[in-house]
């Protein structure tokens, strides 16, 4: 016997109940017989409505009662009777704080009451549809879409344990998706429910979340596909129902398939038993399959004309269940996305063309109408419109097809006969074959889904999701029910034994000793249907014979199969069966059983369909045999063919597939599936339904409670009922019941403390178990130690309360003493001053009340007289009224009479009329119908069917032939017009410019004629105001005299208004200051507001742009990854790690941006209007024009090239300074054009990013205009500059040999100066010597000049030869552009103009960058020419002075070294040292070890010193070579090691010192500001890096990117465990019952990560930037990210796990956030705004802590949790969980509450936070105080090869 202890608790105060003893026979339920139950006890009793209903016992119970007492939760009483023979109490009631958790098996008591309650608070209460059952999840359909499947959630899921987050389906994935990789098994996922329980969708979530997480192995998009095939499966197979708007009508279970990798590689589907008698029969309100109306709301496009279909209600196959339309479902829409599908997995839009003409056709099939010819025979009408057009759409004869809808074929073994069938079965045969037809096209589509799917690599393991319809009973059940229910009674017997399984291993695990109980197994109910002799046998038995049919079947079964228990016979039917399943009993009903197991088809009609013209329909039945019946043989011929003939073994097994029976296939694949699932570790996924109105959040428990019977969820709790369903790991024992603990129980070792406690706690052993890792209890014992816990710390809250309510009274009674002796002074003072104050008022009453009374009385009386008065008035009136209106009565009776008897006399002569009228209408309808019974028997000959068909046909004939003559004239009139209108269109244009000349020049003539005659009306103006005038000044002088003494006066008047206004003026000044003062207030405040707008928008894009650097970093990357596969072994392949920001100085990137601009032109032009390209066209032929010339100018160039070499040496030195000036003015002016170029481009390509893709060709666009301005420009420019190249290359080539000519004269004339002095034959042989040098150097000369003159020659010749293949390849183009039509041949044409175009220019840039290259080596070489030829001269001089000295003196100079004391802080390095420079100054430098020894930032140092001396010398292949070397190969080195944090690090630190190195020695005056004199004199002087500032910045950028992401690889194992998990505040709370699937334990074990984990991996992060010499601002903004993340991450898991929300969980939050601002105060970083970073944590731990109940604690959380969204509030709320019995949950009304104050908040609708946000980066410039000079190269750096000039 074995006996379970059931406890319970309730409110503090209530009395506890013990039960015990339970009866061996009833071990596995709570309904057990007790000894006694005592009062306050709660219960679950059964009821009609509610299934079970929560009660309390009202009196104490004692063995032997009858009934029990109870109180509702509703206040009435019940009497409860007892079962008199069992005895059995009610089930007990969980305790409150158990109540909502996530996994069923956490609750102390396991019972059906207590499951359905759980779920029904999750569900309603908590808006949570996800619940755990052991191994199972519960999935209840919301009927509601849900935020909760987002990308966010799937990525808070990867990776986690099932038990750490809240249930969800993505937790079910993980896990299967995890087990794949750990154990190498593979993995099914088995969905299953009612229909519209959500098994379709769970199963889509699941497979969306594989795709997600493992990504695909190829380019492929294979994860894409596989979600692909869902909107197709979808169409076909999913149908509206009564209990769901898309409920799948098949089975299907989809293999997923994985590499090593673990990356999806590809997906196989197999489909279960797909309901097709659904095809020709729906019941009210549902459809048919949803491709159906998919077609019929599209057939308005035209791709679909040809199908001729119409409304859905116009067919009979969709319009039976008179439901076309679902709410809310846009067919149209739905069908463009299935074609997306199909296109998406490879079908093209000719077969999908062809499987639409297939469905249509089924449409109209329906729609042929077969008439009764006689009894035994039927008819179609001839010409049925519906089948002609089934015929023309599936390439059939209408004859055939007609024939054999209304006929059928017997063979005997001599003869074949064709017998007519009656109408009844002729409609059948046509559904039957619309049927058959739409199952051939379902298993095509699924075969070619597999085809597009499957996997082109190695299949490594793989995961199935099984999507399976549920257990189904309904009023009439059949065949579908029959299968569907066989299918989950094998299903349901893999799941019990995978849950016994399960448990017998975890209890042998722990060494528990296990003894096996009985449970539940369906294999009796398996062997009823599938065994020998069973139901599928009989059934299929019964196919076979010749003549049977259900009543025999039926009949069979009551024989053979009344023995077993679970087969019943009806009592009131002989046509149906019951069988006892394992979820309920089900009456099937046997009519259609043999039709449906035999799926039979006309076999004639099979072969009419393959001799079809219609190649898909052919390739639909191309695996048909020749018999479609399972017996394979025609019916009525008798007897079993298996008895009687021996067939041939190679016909039976081509025809083997063929016999088999519906029944037979259903059971091979289901045993095939069960196989598959056996060798697969299941999880499983049961799919709810709450309610059958689709009502959301509704709960309907009835249902609910039988879809849990029939799932095996109460199942998987009996039998872990039966053993031991708490389990405990000891370290969670010790940490929640560390209360009840002494403080000597508590010893080293945690096992063997709580062995010792629990020993002294629960004294029968049979209650618990130890095991290895875990303690096992019965159920009800966690309930009887929760009460032990809240016992002690309800005593402990006592003590508490006793001594802080003394404390508080004795302060409140101080208080209150105090506060009496004060009020009690003031009263009385108050109370005298009342008295006084009475009696004054006293008397004035008297005086008043006098006064008062006097004017009522006198009013009173006024109102009396007045009401008399008007009394009388209105009875005189009312008594004149009714007088009147007695006369009006009598008038309008007399004229009622006169109508009246008018109407009568008109209806009566009516009714005699309309008589009349019936009587003629029999008459003529009798002999009408002799008539036309004449006109039948007249019609039905065939003389006159001819004749009438005749005149018909001419008739036709002739408005055939109108028709056509009508066509033509149309044609020729349309002709005419176009002509006319173009002729209108040039004479308009013409006439428009002649009128508009004409009215110019009218325009001008009148302006003249106008201004003369104005000057003429002048004139004479001038002539009479001169008389005037004159006689004015008379009077003006008269008047003068008299007007100066009234003046005077005046003046005397003025002054005093003017002191006035002075007064007035000082006031509005000091007014007009006052408002000055309180503008300029607003204009600072408003000018501080845009200013944080604008730091906004700049981080923003900044964000951005650092946005765009890492995609282009991932793409790189993916570039170089795709390189190295392709590349051969030994071949070199250029760096592809060039940035998109270079200018044409950097990383030769001009092609790619000639690329990307010309990219950019082919996408602009493509919405180009007409117009445009024409006048393009006409541009392009001039820009040929101008080619021409420009060649024809460059050969007479060369010519002048020519001459000039012949030009003497004193016409050199005059003109040689004027060249160089010319020179460099033109070398300025060019690149100045060339940045206007770049500009331009810059420019064109923001107008055409920022129009849209419609609008950017339009004419008056900002696009259309900078395209044709550009277009100008460059043309312009193209010529220019052209000219400009071949004069600065005859110059330069002029000036060179110029320069070499001087040089040999000078040495020549040298020597000869030197002959005529010397005296001696050596001296002689030494100027022979000498000359012959110079011969031999003049020749060496010319023969340069000679080869540099042909090599210029030959590459002319070469650009005249392409220039006339580029002629020939244009008229090609243009021969074969005039072959396409118009507006190809213009789209055609302009794109190729413009590539040409584009790629001229390029050439041309690429010359130009030539010349500046040969400019810059040229002006060295002068450099060292003007220093030879100073040196020469000197020595010459003192040649002069001691002639025998030449001849000792070299004549080349000599370069003296620099002494040390004249160190620049410049490193000089040879051309082949540069590679050695960068291996060992940055790939095989290492941040440990010789790094950590240096000076903060020396890489930088020594790479900017060797830049430095690059840009002293003027190399700038030197500079760009270097420069490109570094940054390539730190982008090599984070590559390589960039998982390293120190790495990474040093070389952030490292990029930024360059980068500060580059601006603070670039001469810039905003960078030299804190330089000193010696820095300044070490600033770059040849080179402008300014653009390369930019190319380092985006690389600091992407190292910072790179660094955020190493630092969140490191934290993200730490946050949950430290941040949440770990009880930093010892036993503050302790975890509550977990369940099976245990999460994490909050203690720290070792190896456990902890908040101490975290803050030292802060430190550690901290230290090393620190020592790697990295900005303090880079710094601050490191550790705002860090801070981020670890805030962003906590609320995010806070938010998934219903666990953590709890009070004391809030404080833990709490002190944990004090904890990480202490450290930030501990490293002076609290205004790096990394505080800020963690107020939605902060704000969510206080949402924990605060009330929540009343409106005043709905007002405080709305205005304290600003920083959290509005999901996210309520989300906490639902969430909230009391850990212990005095916390309370939060009402639903409350958090409604919330929602509607909420619901104005602006915010993202988004739950979880963006862990993925990087806040924008920025480097604020700082200037090092280090001097170059001082810099010491360590020697274990190995750069000995560097030389310090």
């Amino acid at each position: 016997m074995i006996q379970l202890q059931r406890v319970s608790w309730e409110d503090p105060g209530k009395k506890f109940f013990v039960a015990v003893e339970m009866d061996s026979t009833q071990q596995l339920s709570d309904n057990i017989s007790e000894l006694a139950i005592f009062k306050c006890a709660r219960v679950w009793i059964p009821d009609v409505e509610e299934v079970w209903k929560s009660a309390e016992l009202t009196k104490d119970y004692k063995n032997g009662d009858a009934s029990l007492q109870l109180m509702l939760e509703d206040g009435a009483n019940l009497e409860h009777k007892l079962d008199p023979k069992t005895k059995n109490l009610p089930y007990l009631r969980n305790p409150d704080i158990l109540v909502g958790e996530n996994d069923l098996t956490a609750l102390s008591y396991l019972h059906e009451p207590a499951v359905l309650h759980n779920l029904k608070v999750r569900f309603i209460d908590s808006k949570l549809i996800y619940t755990y059952c052991g191994i199972v999840l519960v999935a209840i359909n919301p009927y509601e879409t849900l935020p909760i499947y987002g990308t966010d959630i799937i990525n808070a899921y990867s990776g986690q344990n099932m038990g750490d987050m809240d249930p969800h389906i993505f937790a079910v994935a993980e896990e299967a998706y995890k087990q794949m990789a750990r154990d190498e098994r593979n993995q099914s996922i088995i969905v299953s429910g009612e229909s519209g329980a959500g098994k379709t969708v769970s199963a889509k979530y699941a497979m969306r979340y594989f795709a997600t997480v493992s990504g695909s192995a190829s380019e492929a998009n294979v994860e894409e596909k596989v979600l692909a095939s869902n909107p197709i499966m979808e169409s076909i197979g999913n149908a509206k129902t009564t209990r769901n708007d898309n409920s799948s009508r098949f089975g299907k279970y989809i293999e997923i398939g994985f590499d090593n990798r673990y990356r999806i590689i590809g997906a196989n589907m197999r489909t279960y038993l797909l309901e097709k008698s659904r095809v020709v029969f729906q019941a009210d309100e549902e459809r048919n399959y949803h491709i159906f109306y998919q077609l019929c709301a599209s057939s308005h496009l035209p791709e679909f004309k040809n199908l001729k279909l119409s409304k859905a209600n116009d067919f009979l196959y969709t319009q039976q269940g008179r439901s076309p339309v679902i709410d809310g479902v846009d067919d149209t829409k739905e069908l463009c996305n299935t074609r997306n599908a199909f296109s998406l997995l490879g079908i093209n839009e000719s077969y999908q063309m062809g499987l639409f003409q297939v469905l249509a056709a089924i449409l109209h099939l329906g729609n042929v109408e077969i008439k009764d010819k006689d009894s035994d025979s039927s008819m179609i009408p001839p010409n049925n419109d519906h089948l002609t057009k089934f015929c023309e759409l599936v390439g059939i004869t209408y004859k055939d097809m007609a024939q054999w809808l209304c006929h059928r074929k017997l063979k005997t073994a001599s003869e074949t006969y064709i017998k007519t069938i009656p109408r009844l079965q002729a409609t059948n045969a046509r559904d039957a074959l619309s049927k058959h037809i739409y199952a051939k096209l379902f298993n095509w589509i699924v075969e070619h889904v597999n085809k597009a799917l499957v996997a082109n690599l190695k299949q490594h393991s793989f995961i199935g999701v099984l999507d399976i319809y549920g257990f189904e009973t309904f009023e009439i059940n059949s065949f579908e029910q029959f299968c569907i229910n066989y299918a989950n009674e094998k299903l349901q017997q893999q799941f019990n034994m995978h849950v016994f399984k399960l448990e017998q291993e975890e209890y042998m695990k722990e060494q528990i000793p296990w003894t096996l109980i009985d449970f539940y197994d369906n294999q009796p109910c398996i062997n009823l249907i599938e065994a020998k002799m069973g139901i599928l046998d009989l059934l299929d038995e019964e196919c076979r014979m010749p003549k049977g049919s259900d009543d025999s079947w039926a009949q069979k079964l009551y024989t053979h199969l009344k023995t077993c228990s679970l087969f019943e016979k009806p009592r009131m039917s002989n046509r149906a069966f019951i069988i006892q399943h394992f979820a309920d009993k089900v009456e099937y009903q046997c009519e259609g059983f043999l039709e449906k197991n035999k799926d039979t088809v006309n076999e004639e009609q099979i072969k009419v369909l393959k001799g079809s013209k219609f190649d898909l329909l052919v390739e639909l039945f191309k695996d048909e045999g020749k018999a479609t019946s399972p017996t394979g043989q025609a019916p009525g011929t008798g007897g079993r063919t298996r008895l009687s003939v021996k067939p041939d073994k190679s016909r039976d097994t081509s025809t083997k597939e063929h016999k088999k029976t519906v029944g037979c296939q259903f059971r091979n694949s289901l045993q095939m599936l069960m196989e598959t699932l056996n060798a697969t570790t299941p999880h499983y996924v049961r799919c709810i339904k709450p309610n059958d109105f689709k009502q959301a959040f509704s709960f309907d428990p009835k249902r609910a409670v039988q879809q849990l019977r029939a799932c095996g969820v109460l199942e998987t709790i009996r039998i872990s009922a039966a053993g031991f369903p708490s389990r405990w790991t000891y370290q969670e024992f010790f940490s929640r019941y560390r209360v009840l603990m002494k403080q000597k129980d508590v010893l080293s070792d945690k096992k063997l403390t709580c062995r010792n406690v629990l020993e002294k706690l629960v004294q029968d052993q049979d209650k618990y178990q130890f095991g290895k890792t875990k303690i096992f209890f019965r159920a009800g014992q966690v309930a009887y130690l929760e009460k032990l816990r809240a016992d002690k710390l309800r005593a402990a809250c006592i003590r508490i309360q006793k001594t802080i309510r003394c404390w508080l009274a004795r302060k409140k009674y101080m208080r209150m003493r105090d506060a009496a002796i004060t009020i009690q002074r003031f009263t009385r003072g108050y109370q005298a001053r009342c008295l006084a104050k009475f009696m004054r008022r006293t008397q004035a009453a008297i005086v008043i009340q006098k006064y008062q009374k006097m004017y009522v009385a006198r009013k009173h009386y006024r109102q009396k007289q007045a009401a008399a008065l008007a009394i009388q008035t209105i009875l005189r009136a009312y008594m004149a009224r009714q007088k009147y209106l007695a006369l009006l009565r009598e008038h309008k009776a007399v004229i009622i009479q006169k109508r009246a008897r008018g109407w009568l006399a008109r209806r009566w002569y009516k009714r005699c009329l309309s008589s009349i009228v019936y009587l003629q209408c029999c008459i003529r309808r009798m002999r009408a119908r002799r008539e036309l019974k004449k006109l039948k028997i007249e019609a039905r000959s065939v003389e006159h069917f001819k004749k009438l068909n005749k005149g018909m046909e001419n008739k036709i004939m002739q408005l055939q032939r109108k028709v056509d003559e009508q066509t033509k004239e149309n044609k020729s009139v349309n002709e005419r017009l176009a002509g006319l209108a173009n002729t209108y269109t040039t004479e308009s244009e013409r006439l428009r410019g002649e009128l508009g000349r004409l009215r110019g020049v009218e325009e001008e003539a009148r302006s003249k004629g106008n201004q003369v005659n104005c000057l003429l009306e002048e004139l004479e103006k001038l002539k009479k105001e001169l008389s005037t005038t004159q006689q004015e000044k008379k009077i003006i002088e008269d008047w003068v005299q008299t007007y100066r003494g009234e003046m005077e006066k005046m003046v005397s008047e003025l002054k005093d208004q003017n002191g006035l206004l002075k007064k007035e003026k000082d006031d509005l000044n000091r007014s007009i200051q006052e408002q000055s003062q309180q503008m300029t207030e607003k204009m600072a405040r408003a000018i501080a507001a845009e200013t944080q707008q604008l730091e906004t928008d700049l981080n923003e894009e900044r964000s951005r742009y650092q946005n765009l650097l890492t995609e282009h970093l991932r793409l790189e990357e993916k570039y170089d990854d795709l390189k190295e596969r392709i590349s051969k072994p030994g071949h070199r392949r250029t760096d592809s790690t060039h940035s998109s920001n270079e200018s044409e100085y950097t990383y030769n990137s001009e092609f790619a941006e000639s690329e990307e601009g010309s990219r950019a032109v082919e996408d602009l032009t493509r919405g180009m209007d007409t117009s445009l390209t024409l006048k393009l066209q006409k541009r392009l032929t001039e820009l040929e024009q101008e080619k021409q010339s420009l060649r024809n100018e460059l050969e007479n160039k060369e010519e002048q090239f020519q001459r000039a070499r012949a030009r003497d040496e004193s016409e050199l030195k005059k003109v040689r300074g004027a060249e160089l000036e010319y020179e460099s003015l033109k070398r300025q002016e060019l690149e100045s054009e060339n940045k206007k170029l770049k500009h331009n481009l810059a420019e064109m390509r923001q107008s055409l990013l920022g129009g849209t893709a419609a609008s950017a060709g339009a004419p008056g666009s900002p696009a259309y205009k900078v395209l044709l301005d550009q277009l100008n420009s460059s043309s312009e420019e193209l010529e220019v500059r052209k000219e400009e190249v071949l004069i600065l290359r005859s110059q330069l080539v002029s000036q060179k040999e110029a320069m070499q000519h001087k040089e040999t004269m000078t040495e020549v004339a040298v020597h000869v100066e030197d002959i005529s002095k010397l005296k001696d034959a050596d001296e002689l042989k030494q100027a022979y010597i000498g000359l012959k040098d110079t011969n031999r150097l003049l020749e060496h000369q010319l023969q340069t000049q000679r080869r540099n003159y042909d090599s210029e020659v030959e590459s002319l010749r070469g650009e005249l030869q392409n220039v006339k293949e580029e002629n020939n390849r244009q008229q090609q183009l243009l021969a074969q552009n005039l072959q396409l039509p118009p507006e190809a041949r213009i789209e055609a044409s302009l794109q190729h103009e413009i590539t040409r175009l584009t790629n001229e220019n390029l050439d041309l840039m690429e010359q130009l960058e030539k010349q500046d290259r040969t400019i810059r080596k040229l002006k060295k070489q002068l450099k060292v020419y003007s220093k030879r030829i100073g040196e020469m001269g000197a020595g010459q001089a003192e040649g002069q002075t001691s002639p025998g000295q030449m001849v000792d003196e070299p004549i080349h100079p000599v370069n003296i070294p620099r002494r040390e004391k004249d160190f620049q802080g410049m490193l000089e390095y040879k051309k082949e040292d540069e590679l050695k420079l960068v291996k060992n100054l940055i790939l095989e430098l290492k941040p440990r070890g010789v790094a950590v020894n240096l000076i903060p930032g020396l890489p930088a140092f020594i790479l900017f010193m060797c830049l430095r001396h690059a840009d002293y010398v003027n190399d700038d292949q030197k500079v760009r070579t270097l420069l490109t070397s570094t940054i390539n190969s730190i982008k090599k080195i984070l590559k390589k090691r960039g998982d390293d944090f120190e790495t990474v690090s040093f070389w952030l630190a490292n990029t930024c010192r360059f980068l500060h190195c580059l601006k603070q020695y670039s001469g810039d005056e905003v960078f030299m500001k804190q330089n000193t004199s010696r820095q300044n004199e070490h600033c770059l002087s040849n080179f402008d890096l300014t653009e390369y500032r930019s190319v380092i910045s985006d690389l600091a950028i992407q190292i910072y990117q790179q660094l955020i992401k190493c630092m969140e690889h490191i934290l993200y194992p730490m946050i949950v465990s430290g941040m949440l998990e770990h009880e930093t505040i010892q036993g503050v709370s302790g975890a509550k019952p977990t369940g099976l699937r245990k999460r994490t334990s909050s203690i720290a074990d070792e190896g456990t990560d902890t908040l101490d984990s975290i803050l030292r991996q802060l430190n550690a992060f901290h230290s090393t930037m620190c020592q790697h010499g990295t900005d303090p601002e880079l710094i601050k903004q490191v550790v705002k990210q860090q801070f981020y993340f670890i805030g962003a991450v906590t609320l995010n898991n806070l938010l998934l796990r219903k666990d953590m929300c709890s009070w004391s969980k809030g404080m833990q939050i709490r002190y944990n956030v004090s904890q990480l601002e202490e450290w930030l105060r501990d490293k002076g970083l609290m205004n790096c705004g990394a505080k800020e970073t963690l107020e939605p944590l902060i704000q969510a731990a206080q949402l924990l802590q605060v009330k929540k109940k009343t409106d005043e604690d709905a007002d405080a959380i709305c205005s304290m949790c600003l920083a959290l969204t509005t999901a996210q509030i309520v989300k906490v709320l639902n969430l909230y969980t009391p850990v212990n019995e005095f916390e309370e949950r939060v009402s639903v009304s409350f958090i409604r509450t919330i929602q509607t104050r909420l619901r104005d908040r602006c915010g993202s609708p988004q739950l979880l936070m963006d862990t993925k946000i990087i806040y924008p980066i920025t480097f604020p410039f700082n200037p090092s105080s280090l001097a170059l000079e001082t810099i010491q190269i360590p020697s274990s750096l190995n750069l000995a090869f560097l030389t310090r000039v």
